[in-house]
């Protein structure tokens, strides 16, 4: 019986290296065209992700009529996110410098403070310094930090960029909410059926793994934070302090940061009670008190919902997202970093753990050693 004989395959270098370049200029290309609406998507995939179990049970309220549930996660939207977030950037904006204004105007009245010169060594010379502050009232105490108000300023406004791209994102993120509330089984399908192309039943347990992440980084860190600044505010704007709608753009972000309300609820309860308010000061303090711990109920509550995080690791998505990318960022560093950790984790786990003791594999490599050096 004859053999057949077959060429054997010759490697066209020229046309792989075109081909691969020609694939990647396609990509970069297609990155560059949707480049303004990456951030926008990337918001508006979280609001749903988070919100998805809240849209099912709309629409079988609804008759099981999709349209209207729909219709009505966007007005949800539109009531409890779109409006109060341009609300608070538009007063922090437009009342940032009338604040300033006051403060260096020299209304501002500090109390007498004897009880220095009972310290030992640096007793006399704080009593003295913190007199020449007192006397030169506000316009000196902002002479002292002028210089880092302007830095934080200069950098909180870099960070928020331009209100108009701002909103221009927030419409960008309603408009997509819309779309993936009403095709969100068929986009759900299209990345796992693209995720288990990639690494089989892996890649699918990679997207469940992140979907779970974002739900509980959404729900955790920004309901939560929402829940007591706005709690907060409330407290604030009854008791009579100035600027509540200022301080409260302040605490949300001192939240969504963890570094709790208390950093703003604190101050303004002292100058309640050095202006001589004693009813109302006693009343925020209670009301502080509630707002102060109940991220300490409300948000493992809300992370259970979705996956079990470290709060160090939510703390660094929060500040580097705010630094990577702005504002948006403060939903998209929580995120990103939640989803690595989960897909990591999971890496890990699915190889049993060592069952020698440290000691042992001590002794076993100094072993080993021993026998290289013999040899």
């Amino acid at each position: 019986m004859p053999t057949i004989k077959t060429e054997p395959k010759i490697w066209d270098m020229p046309q792989i290296v075109f081909s691969l370049l020609f694939i990647i200029l396609l990509i970069v290309a297609c990155f560059w065209v949707v480049q303004p609406f990456v951030l926008g998507f990337a918001w508006a995939s979280m609001v749903v992700i988070a919100t998805w179990p809240l849209m099912i049970k709309l629409q079988s309220l609804l008759w099981g009529r999709r349209s209207l549930a729909v219709i009505a996660m966007t007005l949800l939207l539109i009531l409890l996110f779109i409006l109060p977030v341009a609300l608070l950037v538009s007063s922090l904006i437009e009342n940032s410098g009338p604040v300033i204004a006051w403060a260096s105007s020299g209304h501002i009245k500090l109390p007498e403070m004897e009880w220095l010169n009972s310290l030992p060594v640096v007793g006399k010379k704080l009593n003295s310094a913190y007199h020449t502050l007192v006397q030169g009232g506000g316009s000196a105490m902002m002479a002292k930090v002028q210089p880092y108000i302007g830095r934080t300023s200069v950098f909180l406004f870099a960070q928020v960029g331009h209100f108009g791209r701002f909103m221009l994102h927030l419409g960008l993120m309603l408009l997509f909410s819309v779309l993936l509330y009403w095709r969100g089984e068929q986009v759900g399908h299209g990345i796992r059926h693209f995720a288990f192309r990639l690494a089989s039943r892996r890649g699918d347990a990679a997207v469940l793994l992140a979907s779970q992440a974002i739900r509980a980084v959404a729900l955790g860190v920004v309901v939560t934070a929402l829940v007591q600044g706005v709690l907060g505010g409330i407290g604030l704007a009854i008791s009579g302090i100035p600027y509540a709608t200022v301080l409260t753009v302040l605490m949300i972000l001192s939240c969504l940061v963890q570094l709790g309300p208390l950093v703003v609820l604190v101050p303004a309860i002292i100058w309640l009670y050095w202006s001589g308010d004693t009813t109302w000061g006693t009343v925020l303090l209670v009301w502080s008190c509630v707002v102060g711990t109940l991220d300490n109920v409300l948000r493992p509550m809300l992370i259970r919902m979705g996956a079990d995080l470290p709060m160090i690791l939510i703390l660094s998505g929060v500040i580097g997202g705010l630094v990577a990318f702005g504002m948006i960022g403060l939903f998209i560093g929580p995120v990103v970093l939640a989803v690595s950790y989960r897909l990591v984790s999971v890496w890990v786990h699915e190889a049993p753990a060592p069952e020698e003791s440290p000691e042992e594999v001590v002794e076993e490599l100094a072993e080993r050693e021993q026998e290289q050096a013999t040899k």
